[in-house]
């Protein structure tokens, strides 16, 4: 019935009226969307052709003998070269890819008040963009788990494997030269803040690009669930093991730097086109996405971990 007697009250019913209201709509929500917050961070440099090579200078205490004397105790200056790699890294772009149909009878019909190809292609691009995080960290190649030198590689140095103050400032040691911010999963995060609440040293915070971190030694610890727990991004039990990076980054520092192909045809942003592949005979438009990107670390202190922290570990503060 179109009108409703209800309590005493004679007027139209709720059900009717509902199909004459405008329903106020958001945009399609995308529960697995990240800040992504490494690839904000971390510097990229663009490529020509798709190959950056790492050219180093063979390591050693000082790069070359030197005579350095109020009196000299010998009129001979020494000579010598510095040394190179003879056969230095080359890192090549990976691509991920992927395709998107979109039905044109459905973008005709259905495109108000949000377009339905737009949509698409902006959640298609966050796919990539999330994948592009998560290979910059775990990829087997380039990601920088796989590519830490063993001496850069530390352990938590209580038991239990909780990430403590001191564990921290061992990392800082080790990528002492201007180091640019830690990384971690935020359950290695709220790991860390309880062993601060537990010593009485709470963290400052602090707003950095759009974001609020809480500082260590004044570097932000910048959050990632693409640093797994367990090999899960969101894991499900209370424990379980997890690493913390800590980096410098930047071409001018011999950091840490992102790559990615610059001047792409269709680019729609750094390193990602996105090119139409035309509409076949059922009426289906079809799109392709290309995210061309990998990572080098351009000195071995430029990175540094600490493995297997326990995300796990919880206090009676009561006691």
């Amino acid at each position: 019935m179109a009108n409703e007697v209800k309590e005493g009250i004679n007027a139209l019913g709720a059900p009717a009226a509902y199909n004459l209201a405008k329903v106020t709509k958001t945009r399609p929500q995308y529960g697995a969307i990240t800040p992504k917050w490494l690839p904000r961070f971390l510097e990229f440099k663009g490529l020509e052709a798709g190959i950056y090579r790492v050219n180093r200078v063979v390591e050693g205490d000082t790069p070359l003998d030197t005579l350095c004397s109020q009196t000299k105790k010998s009129d001979i200056i020494p000579q010598g070269y510095i040394e190179y790699e003879v056969e230095p890294r080359e890192y090549r772009l990976n691509s991920i890819s992927t395709i998107i149909n979109v039905n044109t009878a459905i973008e005709d019909v259905y495109s108000a008040p949000y377009d339905q190809t737009e949509e698409q292609l902006a959640l298609a691009i966050e796919s990539l963009r999330e994948r592009q995080e998560s290979q910059l960290i775990n990829n087997d190649d380039y990601g920088l788990l796989k590519n830490i030198a063993d001496s850069q590689r530390i352990q938590p140095v209580q038991s239990d494997g909780a990430p403590t103050p001191d564990d921290l400032d061992e990392l800082i040691s080790k990528v002492w030269k201007e180091p640019s911010f830690f990384l971690a999963h935020p359950r290695a995060i709220a790991a860390f803040e309880r062993e601060c609440t537990k010593r009485g040293v709470p963290p400052v915070t602090a707003n950095i690009a759009g974001g609020t971190f809480i500082l260590w030694r004044g570097i932000p610890i910048i959050p990632t669930d693409k640093l797994l727990v367990d090999g899960k991004k969101n894991p499900t039990s209370q424990s379980g093991k997890t690493n913390i990076l800590l980096l410098r980054t930047g071409e001018a520092k011999r950091g840490v730097i992102g790559l990615y192909q610059a001047g792409l045809k269709n680019e729609q942003s750094r390193g990602l086109s996105v090119r139409f592949r035309g509409i076949d005979d059922k009426g289906v438009a079809s799109y392709l996405l290309s995210l061309y990107c990998s990572a080098a670390i351009l000195a071995d202190d430029a990175i540094a971990v600490l493995e297997d922290v326990e995300v796990g570990e919880y206090y009676d503060y009561d006691r």
